[in-house]
């Protein structure tokens, strides 16, 4: 069941990104292996596909809502099984498969459509732009 609106789900999306950049650091597994660079790299990717998606928190706009899904989507397993998959999980775990499993449900869990606010209101402003 999709209950989370897009504008909802932007607002996570900036959050989880700079939550997975400072993780290493902020809960001190900061190795310098792939434990630390998995979700630096995923974090930066999650604010960087953010801001060019088609929602009401995207500046570009230039990827589709069910695109940034798919990417959430692939990039939360990635994430929850990187420990094992990277061979690092006798050092820890946690913090990836959790932070993975939020990132799957959210993806799960979230409209494939911007608000017909937000979609009304990129109209009428291009109207209004191009009457300038």
């Amino acid at each position: 069941m999709r209950m989370i609106g897009t504008k909802t789900h932007g607002y996570m999306d900036y959050i989880m990104g700079l939550l997975l950049i400072g993780a290493p650091w902020i809960l001190g597994f900061a190795a310098g292996g792939a434990e630390t660079w998995v979700p630096v790299v995923l974090g930066a990717g999650v604010i960087l596909y953010s801001l060019m998606t088609d929602y009401e928190l995207g500046t570009t706009r230039s990827i589709s809502m069910r695109t940034h899904l798919m990417l959430d989507l692939m990039g939360g397993i990635l994430l929850a099984v990187s420990p094992w998959l990277f061979g690092f999980a006798e050092t820890v775990w946690a913090p990836h498969l959790i932070f993975g499993i939020l990132e799957i449900g959210a993806s799960l869990m979230t409209k494939t459509h911007p608000s017909n606010e937000r979609t009304t209101h990129t109209r009428m402003h291009h109207r209004t732009a191009g009457a300038h």
